[in-house]
């Protein structure tokens, strides 16, 4: 993992806002593990909110399809408990129960949000982040469907673009977001980016 790490031995939501603003987010080792550490990486992934966000010919035709019901924040710690789970493409998660607490928190102060897709009764997917200004953190996802999580990522570039909001932060590519059109953004760039985010008012998801 590139970047600086820096020990937390105490945090509150607002220290954790605060540390958004500046660039850094928290992780810890494992989900067993109490502590956690402040993370900043050497290069940022970001998701692009205009005509360079890609979505494939077969994903919206899926999408069109509505194989789910998409919600958002109906059940936040849902979704970060599914997104803390252990599973097979998974064996170890980040997400610890400060964590889990934290963002808790922030979801009641009206800073963190979950995007959700819902077979009936069943969540099947979703994903959740952060807003602060006019940029959203994007933190965590999960799937039991074919497909939830990305038409959740999907209706969530919708809704930001909605909301005007100017920066989708991934914190890292991979090659799963990157067929959405993810850029790996030196620090240096990403700075700018963030910066021009924290100086608009906090937007309403």
């Amino acid at each position: 993992m590139a970047g600086a790490r820096r020990k937390s031995p105490g945090i509150t939501p607002e220290i954790l806002l605060r540390a958004y603003s500046i660039g850094l987010f928290p992780m810890a080792e494992s989900a067993d593990d109490p502590e956690i550490f402040w993370v900043e990486p050497d290069v940022r992934g970001v998701l692009p909110l205009d005509d360079r966000f890609h979505v494939s010919k077969s994903l919206r035709k899926t999408i069109r399809q509505k194989p789910f019901e998409i919600r958002f924040n109906s059940a936040f710690d849902a979704v970060m408990t599914a997104c803390a789970q252990e599973t097979a493409d998974r064996p170890s998660t980040w997400i610890n129960e400060t964590i889990r607490t934290l963002y808790s928190a922030l979801h009641g102060m009206g800073h963190a949000h979950s995007v959700e897709a819902w077979d009936g009764d069943e969540l099947v997917g979703g994903l959740y982040g952060v807003s602060l200004g006019s940029a959203f953190f994007g933190e965590s996802m999960f799937s039991r469907r074919t497909d939830a999580s990305k038409i959740c990522l999907v209706h969530l570039v919708e809704r930001l673009r909605q909301k005007h909001f100017t920066l989708l932060d991934t914190q890292f590519t991979t090659e799963h977001l990157k067929t959405f059109g993810a850029l790996d953004v030196p620090k240096a760039d990403y700075a700018l980016l963030l910066a021009d985010a924290m100086e608009s008012p906090h937007l309403q998801f």
